[in-house]
């Protein structure tokens, strides 16, 4: 990454070009949802199913938490997303995301990998997260630890917590883009790698009290499934992340305690606008 001392004012222009462009396209995947509001098939975990759920209605789309072998294939054929999360697996959501996973694959849906708690620790969901990644999900999300020990490099977690920062690790997650379009990793900073952008992209904004609130980073999971159904992968992603920086952002100016702070996340993620977005977007392009 360059200093800002370092870099030319051809270098600037491009960046603000660059910039300008993904905050359009932001706009324009937010006009998209509301309109389009996609059908998300979403396999995740029993502690994020309700949440996920209220956040996809709350930004413009519509869930499904089909999560049975027996209804996978036949929802996943008709969906217009998937989103995949292996916080709490079960037998049965194991058979489901294999399945869905396969069938998304054949059609060109695209879906999202969350492997959540990955690690050597918890071999069972990280071997499955391994054959998941082999499908070459769209998108890969996850937090700093989960991201680089799915990338190969040894980092303890702290149950499915992460120990390590977004900005530790993002260089690392490159190999990943093997698999994905795109991989991102939240923490106190967003990091998105893009392919087709051949860039870094920093998303600032949102509140330390978001990581307080159970399941919003799955939940974040979700709605970027949800955007990948009106727009690219990279523009997806970024405007998922950005939503969600946002409303933190804004919720937090309304709330400094975590009961009432989770009710506003959840009105901003209803009441974002275009306006919002162009006002709060905090964007940055990274080489």
């Amino acid at each position: 990454m360059n200093h800002p001392e370092n870099i030319s004012s051809s270098q600037l222009d491009q960046r603000h070009i660059q910039t300008d462009v993904i905050l359009e396209k932001v706009v324009e995947a937010w006009t998209e949802l509301q309109t389009q509001q996609p059908l998300v098939h979403c396999i995740t975990n029993s502690v994020a199913a309700n949440y996920a759920a209220n956040v996809l209605l709350a930004a413009g789309a519509s869930p499904a938490m089909i999560d049975n072998p027996f209804e996978a294939e036949s929802f996943a054929s008709i969906a217009a997303a998937l989103s995949i999360n292996l916080g709490t697996p079960t037998t049965e959501q194991m058979q489901a995301m294999q399945i869905a996973a396969q069938t998304v694959t054949a059609k060109g849906t695209p879906w999202v990998l969350d492997p959540v708690g990955y690690g050597p620790i918890l071999k069972w969901r990280s071997d499955m997260a391994d054959q998941l990644v082999l499908l070459n999900p769209t998108i890969i999300r996850g937090n700093a630890s989960e991201i680089s020990t799915l990338a190969g490099n040894q980092v303890e977690s702290k149950g499915v917590d992460s120990t390590v920062s977004s900005n530790q690790v993002y260089l690392q997650a490159l190999p990943l883009l093997a698999h994905c379009e795109c991989v991102a990793i939240s923490g106190e900073s967003d990091f998105i790698l893009s392919k087709d952008l051949n860039a870094v992209i920093q998303i600032n904004g949102g509140s330390y009290l978001q990581p307080k609130v159970t399941a919003t980073g799955c939940a974040l999971g979700a709605l970027i499934a949800a955007y990948s159904a009106v727009t690219k992968p990279s523009f997806a992603t970024i405007s998922a992340h950005v939503h969600f920086a946002i409303a933190g952002k804004l919720a937090f100016e309304q709330s400094q305690s975590v009961g009432s702070f989770n009710v506003a996340f959840l009105d901003e993620i209803h009441n974002m606008s275009a306006d919002k977005i162009v006002q709060y977007a905090d964007i940055q392009v990274l080489k």
